[in-house]
């Protein structure tokens, strides 16, 4: 049983609205929410004035220990947690990415063993990369037994992990009976499989290579072929990682025809562009490849008219660290470069530095694509994502006039590189707590291995309407001002 926690002063800063509040939190709950609260003599107290009291980020998209491209991810679930709720992060959505013919409640066992080691709360996305009937069986079990309601679709990553179009019909078909999502990283695979082998005919084998492979068109045309048999099929869709124009744009057609598709966008995409491909030091040209890349500015900008607007709903940060040696194993040919870059830890700050800061969002937005969309969209609302009677005590306090310089050398996370490397944001966590307790205070990192619980996330109404998602969702793409 955790002592009971007051965080006192401060301004309590939901998706919804914002109001001065002390927070009184016990026994992983919140307990109370009001004005001059008292508590037993022996309560903890943090003195919050002067700061913003919101509900501990979700990062609906992370690969902690992932087995990937023949290596695997510095970050465990533990480490990647422990750096996640250095930034304010307290919940992540992982990813179980069965390899093909992989039974899918085999691979869902195995991360789920890897994750007992996890500091903070975390749930689990399957991804569906091949199909029979024991996949359909198992999407049942998964949904039904475990509390998954989302199912991840690679349509890039040809002979790995893409999915055709046959296995995207089957998948989306069965998570529309099932009440669950299906979600997709739209890339046309086989367009970027020609283009990766005439870029390297062409003989450009360094990291500048990548986002010529993968160029925005191939993004957007994914995306509309996606959207479009959910749209056949009537069941929504989460489009992830949105790096592109062509892509947001398909994002907001469908929802302006009324269709149910949700976009995610990662901090690297908002604030890192494809100059970095271009560096002459390899080491720092290869730590930036991901996919889809980093783009040209202009593509930051319409993300970020993408979440002002409501057609983009969450952030994330993909965060799937590799260090120098094993992106060295792309040294004479880019393609084989372990794609993923880190971000769990500096996402907030990011995002609250050049969203908040710059007056592209209220700080009630901030919360709503930080943690409560999230929440929302994977039913897992108002446990998560709201700092209210009831919720967990997943809180972080937020320093609006703290500043940081983001770097590799003072970052918690395993990996040897940061792509926000020396950018200095002002708003960060002064603290974090997770199940009521605190893990970081002004730097010190108090993180437990072992301690995270796995969520779960009931389905959607199995036989739900159009109507009703959007009246789980509805706060989703109509945040207040």
């Amino acid at each position: 049983m955790n002592k009971a926690l007051l965080i006192r002063g401060g301004t309590v800063v939901n998706a919804d609205r914002a109001f001065r509040a002390d927070v009184l939190c016990v026994d992983s709950k919140v307990a109370q929410v009001g004005e001059d609260l008292s508590a037993p003599a022996d309560t903890e107290i943090i003195d919050a004035g002067g700061q913003f009291v919101m509900p501990g980020g979700i990062d609906p998209h992370t690969h902690m220990q992932l087995p990937f491209m023949g290596t695997t991810t510095m970050d465990d679930f533990y480490s990647g947690t422990a750096a996640a709720m250095a930034g304010g992060t307290t919940t992540i959505i992982d990813f179980v990415i069965p390899n093909p013919h992989e039974p899918l409640m085999d691979a869902y066992r195995k991360w789920r063993g890897w994750a007992e080691k996890s500091a903070s709360d975390y749930s689990f996305h399957v991804a569906v990369t091949w199909w029979d009937e024991s996949v359909h069986r198992d999407m049942g079990r998964l949904v039904t037994e475990e509390g998954v309601n989302s199912f991840k679709h690679f349509m890039a990553y040809k002979n790995a992990i893409m999915c055709d179009d046959e296995t995207l019909v089957n998948s989306f078909k069965r998570a529309m009976e099932l009440g669950a999502m299906p979600t997709v990283h739209a890339e046309n695979g086989e367009l970027v499989f020609l283009l990766q082998q005439q870029v390297l005919e062409r003989g450009i084998t360094g990291p500048e290579g990548h986002p010529l492979s993968r160029p925005p068109v191939v993004e957007g045309e994914a995306a509309n072929r996606a959207i479009a048999i959910a749209d056949v099929l009537n069941v929504p869709i989460y489009i992830v990682h949105v790096s592109c124009i062509e892509a947001a744009e398909a994002i907001a057609r469908a929802r302006a025809r009324g269709q149910r598709v949700y976009g995610e966008v990662l901090a690297g995409h908002l604030a890192v562009d494809d100059s970095a491909y271009r560096d002459t030091d390899f080491t720092r040209a290869a730590a930036h490849v991901m996919s889809p890349p980093f783009r040209p500015k202009i593509h930051q900008d319409f993300l970020w008219r993408g979440l002002q607007s409501g057609n983009l709903h969450t952030t994330a940060t993909d965060h799937c660290t590799f260090c120098a040696a094993q992106k060295a194993a792309g040294k004479d040919d880019y393609t084989k470069i372990p794609n993923g870059c880190g971000g769990v830890e500096e996402r907030m700050a990011v995002v609250w530095d050049e969203g908040v800061n710059t007056g592209r969002l209220t700080p009630s937005e901030f919360v709503a694509v930080t943690s409560a969309n999230a929440a929302k969209l994977f039913n897992i609302y108002p446990q998560k994502g709201s700092v209210s009677v009831g919720a967990d005590a997943d809180i972080v306090v937020w320093d609006p006039a703290g500043t940081k310089t983001l770097s590799a050398k003072t970052q918690f996370s395993k990996g040897d590189y940061n792509v926000f490397e020396g950018r200095t944001v002002t708003g960060i966590p002064s603290h974090t707590l997770s199940q009521g307790k605190l893990v970081f205070v002004q730097g010190d990192l108090r993180a437990e291995r072992g301690v995270g619980r796995y969520i779960k996330r009931p389905a959607f109404n199995a036989n739900f309407t159009a109507s009703k998602l959007r009246a789980d969702v509805l706060a989703v793409g109509a945040v207040k001002r």
